[in-house]
């Protein structure tokens, strides 16, 4: 099996919490390593997200220009998604993990 790092998902959020950020692919494991949150706005904002359907973080606050860290190392399988979603579009996710296929 072949193991690559990679960004999962880089950009901003949508405000629809749910919106499908990733999918593992056929025939692959891929571990989350970590999340950035980011929030370039001068107010404070709000983001979900969740590792296929277990909720990790729901409507958690993220100050003004300021970064949330979350290192995490969980698995998801072929065909689990990673979701999201914020209270404003200057609200942004950097996914980074590995895929093992």
């Amino acid at each position: 099996m072949a193991l690559t790092k990679k960004i999962l998902f880089r950009g901003a959020a949508t405000t629809t919490v749910g919106t499908t950020l990733y999918t593992v692919p056929p025939s692959t494991i891929t571990t989350v390593l970590n999340i950035v949150v980011t929030n370039t706005a001068s107010s404070v904002g709000t983001f979900t997200i969740a590792l296929d359907s277990t909720t990790i973080h729901t409507t958690t606050s993220i100050g003004p220009n300021s970064s949330t860290y979350i290192d995490c190392s969980q698995i998801i399988t072929a065909g689990m998604t990673i979701t999201g979603g914020a209270s404003a579009t200057s609200i942004n996710f950097h996914i980074s993990g590995e895929e093992n296929s």
